[in-house]
């Protein structure tokens, strides 16, 4: 995706994300949408046995795996556990931790958590989290909604 970068170099980008579930575990799927101007680029993938929380942090993981290099990127999702994770940043405290939750237990997803910690903190993104409400009508995450299901439904060989 390219396109005129702002003043400091970066482009803006708007990416969205979804993640779901046959089952809690199942199979999943994920999806994310990502927002250049008037480009757009879909990714999504499946899993054969995950959690929704899992696919939820995949798909943020994916969409900015995705930016090939520093962008300004304002992530959207409807998954309240990864946007209060990542505003609150309770990753810094479990890291401090070793990894333990409040209740001084391992935290789940802790190998999604760091990947997205290590794309949001080290390549050089400057990232803002918004919350959007599922299954609202909104354009995107309805969309994202629709390809991670597809993707749960997807031949796991193509």
């Amino acid at each position: 995706m390219t396109e005129r970068p702002e003043q400091d170099g970066r482009m803006e980008v708007s990416v969205y994300t979804d993640g779901a579930c046959s089952g809690n575990p199942g199979p999943g799927g994920w999806a994310a949408i990502l927002v250049v101007g008037e480009r757009e680029r879909e990714l999504s993938g499946r899993e054969p046995q995950t959690t929704n929380q899992r696919m939820e942090l995949m798909a943020a993981v994916a969409g900015l795996r995705a930016l090939k290099r520093a962008c300004r990127v304002t992530l959207y999702s409807d998954s309240a556990y990864m946007i209060n994770g990542l505003k609150q940043r309770w990753y810094v405290t479990w890291r401090k931790n070793g990894w333990l939750n409040s209740n001084r237990e391992p935290v789940k997803n802790r190998d999604l958590w760091e990947d997205l910690v290590e794309l949001i903190e080290d390549k050089g993104h400057e990232v803002t989290f918004g919350k959007v409400k599922g299954h609202s009508g909104h354009v995107y995450n309805e969309r994202c909604d629709a390809l991670a299901r597809a993707a749960i439904r997807a031949d796991s060989t193509g």
